[in-house]
């Protein structure tokens, strides 16, 4: 069964863990055409071997069939603490949704399906995993942990930021990066998704608390959520529109061709912003247009986890 038959068997995000593998699974079966040629689908239980390691834990029967030497991993090696970040703002919300395809996904529903794949991989690699959920409050805390048990939590955590929409809920994301970063006493790879929009938006407040989540030595990758069609091509029709500010309930009513060339000009500001501190900060930012696979996702988990350990 392929993705979109899940998503229409489940009713939506149900079985988060089955949809989050069936990403993964079709993300090793294109590797061959990545940096990451080497790799094969056992590749989440084992590791490269390096010359000069100990040969006892080499698996040949895997080396039989890649010509690539692997050592196995064990359940008491966890290589990596990894903690998930979201912002769960009424603009993450966007585009309204009835039902959703794989094709067709709103950016929090793009986001835990990301979010759900990457722990899917940490697990398979024994590696530790905690979750962050900000909105107008800190909605959701959780350290990072291996176990099973603990897992499921945090997919019934995701499940639900899907399945239950927040009614014009604004946030001051400078707020709760703050208070998540004095959390993080252990040295860890941090994923952070966020459409990096507020409606009071304090430029400086903002990036310092970015700043202040690299404390500690953290490794930091914030993956920008937006639905680049609408929100940065302004993509409608010339027809007279109201536009609703989802987390205040403003509303303007224009025509799309009179501002388009003025949005345009003023996003792109905003989000060159946005990468310009992110270098400055030595902060990973990594566009994620939702109409768009979740290869880049993954890939950048791969890039960052070799880079970490």
């Amino acid at each position: 069964m392929d993705l979109q038959q899940e998503l229409n068997k489940t009713g939506g995000f149900k079985n988060l863990d089955l949809l989050a593998k069936q990403v993964v699974e079709g993300f090793i079966a294109g590797m061959h055409k990545s940096p990451f040629h080497g790799f094969s689908a056992e590749f989440a239980e084992h590791k490269i071997y390096n010359q000069g390691e100990s040969t006892k834990h080499i698996d040949w029967k895997l080396y039989a069939k890649t010509d690539r030497l692997y050592t196995k991993r064990y359940d008491e090696e966890t290589n990596l603490r990894c903690h998930l970040i979201i912002d769960n703002s009424s603009s993450m919300h966007f585009p309204e949704q009835k039902s959703f395809s794989i094709d067709q996904l709103n950016k929090i529903a793009f986001t835990v399906l990301a979010s759900a794949s990457l722990m899917h991989i940490l697990k398979k690699q024994r590696d530790a995993i905690g979750l962050s959920v900000y909105s107008n409050s800190y909605d959701f805390y959780s350290s990072e942990k291996g176990s099973e048990r603990h897992h499921q939590m945090l997919l019934h955590q995701l499940s639900n930021l899907v399945l239950t929409k927040p009614k014009e809920v604004e946030t001051n994301t400078y707020t709760y990066l703050h208070q998540i970063a004095e959390k993080m006493k252990r040295r860890s790879l941090i994923f952070f998704f966020t459409d990096m929009l507020q409606t009071s938006v304090d430029q400086d407040k903002l990036f310092e608390a970015l700043r202040h989540l690299k404390y500690n030595k953290h490794e930091v990758v914030l993956f920008h959520v937006f639905d680049k069609e609408k929100e940065v091509l302004f993509d409608f029709d010339n027809k007279p529109k109201r536009f609703v500010d989802v987390e205040t309930g403003e509303t303007i009513d224009l025509y799309a061709e009179n501002i388009k060339d003025n949005y345009k000009q003023a996003v792109s500001s905003y989000f060159e912003t946005i990468k310009l501190k992110c270098g400055q900060y030595k902060i990973k930012y990594v566009e994620a247009d939702i109409n768009k696979k979740f290869d880049n996702i993954l890939t950048t988990y791969m890039i960052e986890r070799q880079k970490f350990i």
